[in-house]
């Protein structure tokens, strides 16, 4: 059995980019192994040396359809040869130590079959490839494979940092990672295709993102450079800025601030989002909701930072319970449930949150989950869907009880229909100056306690 491997680093670009550790273990070499032979400096190398034994891995690569069995084989290889030979030298591109699967698989197979390893570094293409496009990764940057990005289907990534895409290596993928980059990115947002970034064939060719995938300009040696977009663009940039107006040198109103006074104007924004979705049926009102979105996002955000300084819970609590929440009530998407539509949908996210009710040893009642701040409207239909899911109200006979009404409805009422009698009731209750919304959510209370006195008595 050898007693070591050495898994060398050949860098991005030519020979004289290799360090010199690299260099005397390659020219040194008697069993070389090669993870491709497509490298810039393997010509170079292997004129200046020829090993006893010399190996490519790059017939593995078709021979094994996906990318985790070609690393295993190519490991196997290496760990064969091993067998037979005092030392084996493995050298990969750039640096063993970044995205190089096969040396991380190597070396826990290594050190189970009692074999030393030697990891001897090498410049990765990281560094020449943001010198490529004029970025200083330390004053903030990103680096995914872009396997990892095709495979979501929202970028997640931070939006006003540079980020950088490795190893886009065919138009299917960069296909792929278009469509995923466009749900954070504009269509026209430039981006930097960067070809063997290090070499003296490094080229650089900038184009939209909608062009992303519109040549077959790609190989293992292309990264993909997106440029931030313009400042104050991402979700950690209204973190920060809530998070200044709230510190002692910020805003003294922002300062004064608890959970419990935001309650109204969450409230309000609320309303001013449901008024402008509700003007977008008329005409084209995109961008007042998305300026009232942002005034929702902000009370939200401002809440959390609120609940932070008081050592309650951060912004990472409130994304991931929402998200493992979201991921528990979708066994159908996230799982194997199989459903047969909507309402097998709804019955099961029913029967999973009442699950979630008993595992915290709460009981809940049939008509719980109405938020009390709720606008009286809103929390009537809410309490009428409850109602009816539960048996304990038949919405059609309830509205043919007032004949009166539907007689101003009509057999067909639209929905302006229906909103010019609520204006009529509310000009009713104004002229005996009665408060509708007051009225409403009165009727809702007596309601429910009306329901929990009518389930006591069957009890």
């Amino acid at each position: 059995m050898s007693n070591k491997i050495r898994v060398v680093g050949l860098g991005p670009g030519p020979a004289e980019q290799m360090t010199l550790a690299a260099w005397q273990a390659l020219t040194q070499a008697e069993v070389l192994v090669l993870r491709t032979e497509h490298h810039p400096c393997v010509a170079e190398l292997l004129a200046q040396h020829t090993p006893s034994v010399l190996q490519s891995c790059d017939d593995l690569y078709q021979q094994h359809a996906s990318f985790a069995d070609v690393y295993t084989a190519i490991v196997d290889r290496v760990l064969a040869l091993a067998a037979v030979h005092a030392e084996v030298v493995y050298a990969v591109p750039g640096h063993p130590n970044v995205g190089e699967m096969t040396t991380s698989q190597l070396q826990q197979r290594a050190s189970a079959a009692g074999v030393a390893i030697e990891v001897i570094g090498g410049m990765s293409f990281i560094e020449p490839s943001f010198a490529a496009v004029g970025v200083d990764p330390m004053d903030g940057a990103q680096l995914l494979d872009a396997m990892i990005l095709a495979r979501q289907h929202h970028p997640m990534v931070d939006v006003n940092l540079p980020l950088l895409l490795a190893q886009v290596y065919a138009r299917w993928l960069a296909s792929d990672v278009k469509l995923t980059l466009l749900n954070a990115y504009p269509a026209g947002h430039p981006v930097t295709i960067v070809q063997a970034a290090g070499s003296a064939a490094q080229s650089l060719c900038t184009v939209t993102l909608a062009e992303l995938d519109h040549s077959d300009a790609f190989d293992h040696l292309t990264s993909v450079y997106v440029p931030p977009l313009p400042p104050h663009s991402s979700f950690t940039a209204l973190q920060e800025l809530v998070a200044h107006l709230r510190a002692p040198e910020g805003c003294p109103w922002d300062r004064e601030q608890t959970l419990a006074s935001l309650r109204s104007d969450l409230l309000d924004e609320c309303t001013e989002l449901l008024e402008a979705i509700d003007a977008d049926e008329i005409e084209d009102n995109r961008a007042a909701i998305c300026e009232e979105l942002g005034d929702v996002l902000l009370s939200a955000v401002m809440l959390t930072q609120i609940a932070t300084e008081e050592g309650r819970f951060q912004m990472g609590d409130v994304v991931r319970g929402v998200v493992t929440k979201l991921i528990r009530r979708h066994p159908h998407v996230f799982g194997d449930v199989t459903v047969s539509g909507v309402d097998h949908v709804l019955a099961n996210w029913d029967a999973i949150k009442a699950q979630e009710k008993a595992a915290q040893g709460v009981t809940p009642g049939l008509l719980d989950g109405v938020p009390p701040g709720l606008p009286a409207l809103e929390k009537a239909r809410k309490l009428q869907s409850k109602a009816a899911k539960a048996g304990l109200l038949d919405r059609r006979a309830l509205a043919a009880t007032e004949p009166a009404l539907a007689a101003l409805l009509g057999d067909a009422p639209s929905a302006e229909r229906i909103g010019a009698v609520l204006w009529q009731l509310v000009a009713l209750a104004n002229l005996h100056q009665v408060s509708a919304e007051d009225a409403l959510r009165a009727y809702t209370v007596r309601y429910r306690q009306d329901v929990a006195a009518q389930l006591s008595e069957q009890a």
